[in-house]
C-alpha cells in the first residue's frame, strides 16, 4: 500500500511541475514583445517602392512587355508549319467514263501530299539567338524604366516631405509670433510700446497664416502627385513622412561612372540591341543560302487500283540579288545605328551623372555651413534680440527681423537638405542601383 501511494504522490508532482511549466511558457509567449509592424504607407521611401512596384499601371505594362519578348525566343528557332495538300487528278472523269465530282476516291486519282519547309542550315538558330537578345534587350528597358519611376517616386516622396516639414516650420513660427504678440500687448498695455508695434505683430501673424495655408495646399498637391505614382486615387491617404537616413559624408566620382557604364539598365538595352542587330546582320547573309522543302505525297487511284508512294525536295533559287543585297546594306547600317545608339546613351548618363555629383557636392557644402554656422547664429541673435526686447533695449522691429532670419535659415536648411537628397537619388540611379 506504502508504494502505491507513493507513487500517487510522485505522479502529482510531476503533473504539477508540468502545469507550471506550462504556465511558465504561456507567460514568456503572452509577454514576449510583438515583431514589429511595417511603417504606413508614406512614411518612408521603401515601403513605396515596393508598393508602386507591385500596382504601378505604367510598370505593369513593361513587365508584361519583357515577358512577352521573352516568350517569342522559342517560336523564332522553330521549324515552320507544314503544309497538307489534296489533289483531285481528273475530277471530270473523262478518262474512265464517270460524272465529273470533286469528292476524293470517286475520281481518277487523289493525291495526298505534306510538304515541309526546311530553311537554310544556321538560319534557325540565328533567329533563335536573335529573339533572345531582344528579349534582354526588353528585360533591361524593363529595368530602365522602373530605375526612372522609382527616381520620380523618390523625388515626389522629398517634395512630400519637405512641404510637410515646411508646415512644421510654419506652424512654429506662427507659435513665436503669437508668443511675441503677447509679450507686445503686455508692454503695450504697460505704455511702453506704441499701438503700431502691436498692429505690425498682428499683420506678421496673418500673413504667417496664410503662408501656412499655401504650405497645407503644397502639401497636399505633393500627396496627389505622389499617389499618382502608386496608382492611387489622388486623395488617398499617406502617412506623415519619417525622417530619412542620414546623408553619406563623401561620395567618390570615379566608382560612380565605372558603375554607369557596367551597371545601368538603359546602357545593357542598348547593348542587348546591338547584340540583336548583329545577329539579325549574320541571318540576313545566310539568306544567300537557299531554303529547302520536302514532301511525302500517297497516290491513290479510283477503281481499287494500288496506291503509290512519291518523295518531292524543293529548292528556293535565290535569284533576286539586288534586293537581297539591299537588305544585306540595311542590316548593317542597322548594327552602325544600334552601336552609336549606346554610345549616346552612355555619353548623356555620364553627362547627367556629373551634373548630379555637383549638386550633391555643392549641397553638401551649402548644408555643412548652414548646418554648422548659420543656424546657430540666428538662434543666438534671435534668443540675445528678445532677451533685449523685454528689458527694452531694442524695438519691435529689431526683434521681427531675428525671428525672420531664423525662419528663413531654417526653411534654407530644409531646401539644402532636400536638394542635397534628390541629387543623391538621381546618382543612384543613374550608378544602376536597383531599389
Amino acid at each position: 500500500m506504502k508504494p502505491l501511494i507513493a507513487g500517487l504522490r510522485s505522479l502529482r508532482l510531476a503533473a504539477g511541475i508540468a502545469v507550471l511549466a506550462a504556465s511558465a511558457f504561456g507567460h514568456a509567449q503572452d509577454t514576449a514583445p510583438p515583431a514589429a509592424a511595417p511603417p504606413p504607407l508614406g512614411a518612408d521611401l521603401p515601403g513605396l517602392i515596393e508598393y508602386a512596384r507591385m500596382n504601378n499601371p505604367a510598370f505593369a505594362v513593361d513587365r508584361a512587355e519583357a515577358d512577352a519578348a521573352r516568350e517569342r525566343v522559342e517560336p523564332a528557332g522553330a521549324l515552320p508549319d507544314p503544309s497538307f495538300q489534296i489533289e483531285l487528278m481528273d475530277f471530270t472523269n473523262r478518262m474512265r467514263g464517270g460524272p465529273t465530282t470533286l469528292v476524293p476516291g470517286e475520281v481518277g486519282e487523289t493525291r495526298y501530299r505534306v510538304i515541309q519547309p526546311l530553311p537554310a542550315w544556321g538560319k534557325r538558330e540565328l533567329a533563335e539567338r536573335a529573339a533572345g537578345a531582344r528579349a534582354d534587350q526588353a528585360e533591361a528597358a524593363r529595368d530602365a524604366a522602373w530605375a526612372n519611376m522609382a527616381a520620380e517616386i523618390k523625388a515626389a516622396w522629398l517634395r512630400y516631405y519637405a512641404a510637410d516639414r515646411e508646415a512644421v516650420l510654419n506652424r512654429d513660427a506662427l507659435a513665436l509670433l503669437q508668443s511675441l504678440e503677447e509679450i507686445t500687448l503686455s508692454r503695450y498695455r504697460l505704455g511702453l510700446l506704441p499701438q503700431q508695434a502691436v498692429l505690425r505683430a498682428q499683420r506678421e501673424i496673418t500673413s504667417q497664416r496664410l503662408a501656412l495655408v499655401g504650405v497645407e495646399q503644397r502639401r497636399r498637391g505633393t500627396a496627389s502627385a505622389l499617389n499618382a505614382l502608386l496608382g492611387r486615387a489622388p486623395g488617398s491617404a499617406l502617412a506623415a513622412p519619417q525622417d530619412p537616413p542620414p546623408l553619406p559624408q563623401a561620395v567618390a566620382l570615379a566608382p560612380l561612372v565605372e558603375r554607369t557604364r557596367t551597371t545601368h539598365p538603359a546602357i545593357a538595352a542598348e547593348a542587348r540591341g546591338l547584340d540583336a542587330a548583329r545577329l539579325e546582320r549574320d541571318r540576313t547573309w545566310r539568306d544567300r543560302y537557299p531554303d529547302f522543302s520536302v514532301g511525302l505525297t500517297n497516290n491513290r487511284p479510283r477503281g481499287g487500283e494500288p496506291s503509290s508512294w512519291d518523295v518531292m525536295l524543293e529548292v528556293m533559287i535565290p535569284l533576286q540579288q539586288s534586293a537581297r543585297r539591299a537588305r544585306e546594306r540595311e542590316a548593317a547600317l542597322m548594327v552602325t545605328a544600334a552601336d552609336a545608339r549606346r554610345a549616346a546613351a552612355e555619353s548623356a548618363l555620364l553627362g547627367e551623372l556629373g551634373s548630379a555629383y555637383a549638386a550633391f557636392t555643392s549641397g553638401h557644402e551649402t548644408l555643412q555651413l548652414l548646418r554648422g554656422t548659420l543656424t546657430p547664429q540666428a538662434e543666438a541673435t534671435r534668443d540675445a534680440t528678445r532677451a533685449a526686447f523685454s528689458t527694452g533695449r531694442v524695438d519691435f522691429d529689431t526683434v521681427l527681423e531675428a525671428e525672420r532670419q531664423l525662419v528663413d535659415t531654417r526653411m534654407a536648411l530644409l531646401q539644402a537638405d532636400v536638394e542635397t537628397r534628390m541629387a543623391l537619388a538621381e546618382i543612384e540611379k543613374l550608378a544602376g542601383e536597383q531599389p
